[in-house]
């Protein structure tokens, strides 16, 4: 009896799991993915083609109760599995820093914003903390779980969800803070120069998730903020700008998504562009007709369930102007609370 309950249990859930591999393939709706508690998600494709997904997750899910950056894996961006933790370089001026400055303000470490870029042949893995002080980590191999040195050290500095571009040149860039960048040496050895802003002239883009992305010879830049422009107040959107080249000017704020803030756009191998959507509220998830009903600009709302869900987006080129639409109807549109009108 309980061999043949089992059995109907894992014939369920296999049976869940291709279901959702099943709406992936559609790439017309939103697809709830995994249960797990992150938050800032950021997937890259390995060497090996499997997807790795790294992001915000609370401490004390770590095994080991080290500070490390924990990763999943997928073949399918449907069916995740735990890949374990990547430990920090021996003798790291970073943790110290951490446990220094958090043992100050009387608070655990904390690793977040987790971002795993495969760049020609390594690694680089860049996180802020609860503390804002970033690191930089670079394997010495393909090996995402192979060792791993901090070629900036204590040099990176403090940053709200950094994240790393790498131009069609090899030349890679350090953005963050929602918007700065900082142009690094090829071999992450140093940074090559101060630190510029970039961004809509009028309007902020953001104040933190920045994601940068090339489509057509055009730099699309996102960033995330709250539909009132206040912090927490109203739904957490994706806006994003648009340049023809890396240091701008770049066009007025453009909005990429409802509840899809800090979604980190991605294309799969197939060439097809998603973003995360995670919960970040302070209320029990809405549904699609709730959210229409009420006014959401009182506190943070979201329709998105714990865990992670994949949102199908459409980015194109039209007439030399990039668009980002999501192709969900339901992440499509401005809430009525938004400050910002948009075309």
């Amino acid at each position: 009896m309980v061999i043949s309950v089992l059995s109907s249990f894992a014939h369920v859930q296999a049976q869940q799991a291709g279901d959702v591999v099943a709406d992936l393939r559609k790439h017309d709706k939103a697809v709830h993915v995994l249960n797990a508690d992150i938050a800032n998600p950021f997937v890259e494709i390995g060497p090996d083609g499997y997807y790795y997904l790294t992001g915000t997750v609370p401490m004390d899910l770590s095994t080991s109760k080290e500070t490390s950056v924990r990763v999943w894996r997928s073949k399918d961006l449907g069916t995740w599995e735990p890949f374990g933790e990547i430990k920090h370089a021996p003798g790291s001026a970073f943790v110290k820093e951490l446990w220094d400055f958090a043992g100050k303000r009387n608070i655990t470490p904390d690793i977040r914003s987790s971002e795993a870029h495969y760049v020609n042949g390594h690694w680089v893995i860049v996180h802020t903390s609860n503390v804002r002080v970033a690191n930089l980590m670079l394997s010495a191999s393909p090996d995402i779980k192979g060792s791993y040195t901090e070629p900036l050290g204590l040099d990176i500095g403090f940053h709200v969800d950094p994240s790393i571009f790498v131009d069609d040149d090899g030349t890679p860039w350090l953005l963050s803070n929602c918007t700065q960048i900082r142009r690094i040496k090829k071999d992450f050895s140093a940074f090559d120069g101060n630190h510029r802003l970039i961004g809509p002239k009028s309007k902020q883009l953001g104040f933190e998730g920045t994601r940068m992305v090339k489509v057509g010879g055009k730099y699309v830049l996102f960033g995330t903020s709250w539909s009132t422009d206040i912090e927490g107040k109203g739904t957490y959107n994706l806006y994003y700008a648009t340049a023809d080249k890396i240091l701008g000017p770049y066009s007025p704020r453009k909005f990429a998504g409802r509840y899809i803030g800090n979604g980190a756009p991605f294309k799969d191998r197939d060439g097809r562009w998603w973003a995360w959507a995670f919960y970040r509220a302070d209320h029990p998830p809405l549904n699609a007709e709730q959210a229409d009903k009420r006014d959401l600009s009182d506190a943070a709302y979201t329709i998105n369930k714990k865990g992670l869900t994949l949102v199908p987006l459409e980015i194109s080129q039209e007439n030399g102007e990039i668009k980002v639409v999501p192709k969900d109807p339901v992440y499509r549109f401005p809430g009525k609370e938004e400050v910002q009108q948009f075309d």
